[in-house]
């Protein structure tokens, strides 16, 4: 008999037998997942359980205590600039300037990355954001919710990397804010793009239905494959 495995795509991403640590005190072990093309992986557990550790590990800013992550089946940091090209991670902290308007803070992060953007592309991420308005506003002026639409602006501009690791994306937004971002990461996994997330809320997306990773011991840390 076939084997159904054998017709999924191959990982984009994927953690073999992780350990995290902070201060020394250990957050997770042996933990292994996969995320597909397509996929919105939703990374759950309590607070101080190590989620955002567990992003920035996949994200290759932290070194695991145990295990490795592999890129596309090559383990970090041997994935290098090939890797980091393909990926897009924004932290809990937006990484805004707060000096500068919108627009310059959405170009600098863009650039950052060695994405060179025009005008009108910078305008019409802010539009599907709902910011397009604030464009010329310093950062500095911008409410908590705002500040959030203007950093996940990134995530609307052309040709976005294929992984998305996303700290609390839905923080500070409102219901409109919250649909916009829905539909950004239905576009995302509808073009065969990755997103792997962590959220204390309760998700509303369905295009695609979000996959759980629970990082609480009592809760198998493990993804089925689709």
């Amino acid at each position: 008999m076939p084997d159904a495995r054998a017709s999924l795509p191959a990982p984009v991403l994927a953690a073999v037998d992780l350990g995290g640590e902070r201060g020394g005190r250990p957050l997770f072990r042996a933990l292994r997942f996969a995320l597909l093309p397509g996929q919105v992986v939703w990374l759950r557990g309590r607070n101080g359980r190590g989620k955002t550790s567990l992003l920035r590990l996949m994200a290759g800013l932290a070194t695991p205590a145990a295990g490795a992550v592999h890129c596309n089946g090559v383990p970090l940091p041997r994935a290098g600039a090939a890797w980091r090209e393909r990926l897009l991670f924004i932290g809990h902290a937006n990484a805004l300037k707060e000096d500068l308007t919108v627009v310059e803070s959405l170009r600098f992060l863009a650039r950052l990355q060695g994405r060179h953007c025009t005008a009108a592309q910078l305008a019409a991420a802010l539009e599907r954001v709902g910011i397009a308005p604030l464009a010329a506003r310093p950062v500095r002026t911008l409410s908590q919710g705002q500040r959030r639409r203007a950093a996940l602006a990134r995530l609307a501009l052309p040709q976005p990397p294929s992984v998305w690791l996303l700290d609390e994306p839905f923080d500070a937004l409102d219901d409109d804010g919250v649909k916009r971002l829905n539909a950004l990461l239905s576009e995302h996994a509808a073009a065969g793009g990755s997103t792997l997330l962590t959220s204390h809320q309760a998700l509303t997306l369905d295009n695609p239905a979000p996959i759980p990773l629970e990082l609480d011991p009592a809760v198998p840390a493990w993804v089925p494959a689709a």
